[in-house]
């Protein structure tokens, strides 16, 4: 396909006089289209990242480049997708939106992946595999060397949603982007950057798949108002690094006082900024804590988590109403 070419995109650099777009000029700061493809707000991103700015996408949050990699490989009602169950749910969503068959491969007991099932699952009209580490809405990290094993022998595309990896132990997949060609990796300023009003995700890949995304992606999908706030965000990662540290204290203060709970029949590894606890009455004590003003998430519905809430880790404030609420119950 052509792709629509924009004003922007035809004409790079700095002019005094622009009468290109149809923009109207009496309103200076805001009237003028915004850079298509976000290259300063990316070499601030390839700086943090390091990684370069060429193997950057930046997209209207996680989810447009979620849709946008379904629309650039997949053919309705031909081919498929294969994913770990349980998981994200837009990456189903979008699947079903584009008229895309989704296979489900459950994971085991502890919420680890098997390779080899996925890799059974897949044929020859499979061209994409979602794999979410730290998980959602189990919160582990899945285990690296059967994402590996699929990296190596899967022939289609692999994406790893790291949406929540800031709050792991391990290494993000960016420093094996190289490595696999076939790799790409999501991550997102909603979780450890406290940016989720902001809506701006991120897939990082190789420069010949974010040609692929730019090709495919509206002209001018992110505005100016969020390029220029993350910019000034991007100064303050020392801060992110605080506010990092302090979830992952409130993480603990949870993981201990949980248990401590007559109705908490186990509160499973995490990975991530929010805990999977299972409970006696999973819907009867979500309510509960509904009529009094907290708001957790009901899984109990989700494949392998029957009877669990899950918990995302809050102000200290917030972490000690939860617990008072939980106790008093």
């Amino acid at each position: 396909m052509k792709p629509y070419s924009s004003a922007r995109d035809e004409f790079k650099g700095e002019a005094s006089v622009y009468l290109d777009a149809n923009e109207n000029p009496l309103n200076d700061k805001y009237n003028r289209y915004p850079d298509p493809l976000q290259w300063k707000l990316k070499e601030k991103i390839s700086q943090v990242k390091e990684i370069g700015a060429d193997k950057i996408f930046l997209g209207n949050g996680s989810d447009e480049p979620i849709d946008l990699v379904i629309r650039i490989f997949c053919e309705p009602r031909v081919d498929n997708i294969v994913a770990i169950d349980p998981t994200y749910g837009m990456y189903q969503v979008c699947a079903e939106i584009n008229d895309i068959e989704y296979r489900k491969v459950l994971l085991d007991d502890n919420f680890q992946l098997n390779a080899q099932k996925l890799l059974d699952t897949a044929d020859s009209n499979t061209k994409l595999i979602f794999l979410c580490s730290p998980n959602n809405p189990t919160g582990n990290l899945l285990n690296r060397v059967e994402i590996e094993k699929i990296l190596n022998q899967f022939k289609g595309i692999v994406i790893i949603d790291e949406a929540y990896v800031d709050f792991a132990s391990e290494l993000s997949w960016l420093k094996e982007l190289a490595k696999y060609p076939n790799l790409i990796v999501l991550q997102t300023f909603s979780k450890a950057w406290g940016l989720a009003a902001v809506r701006l995700g991120m897939a990082f890949s190789s420069p010949d798949i974010i040609k692929l995304f730019n090709k495919v992606k509206y002209p001018y999908n992110i505005n100016i108002l969020t390029q220029n706030y993350v910019s000034e965000e991007l100064e303050s990662s020392d801060l992110r690094k605080d506010w990092i540290q302090t979830l992952l204290k409130g993480r603990d203060y949870l993981m201990s006082e949980l248990p401590k709970l007559t109705f908490v029949q186990k509160i499973y590894p995490t990975d991530s900024n929010f805990i999977l606890v299972k409970v006696d009455n999973a819907n009867g004590l979500y309510q509960q804590l509904a009529e009094r003003g907290v708001i957790v998430r009901n899984r109990n519905a989700v494949s392998l988590c029957a009877g669990c809430l899950r918990i995302t880790v809050g102000t200290d404030e917030e972490n000690k109403t939860l617990i008072k609420v939980l106790t008093s119950l």
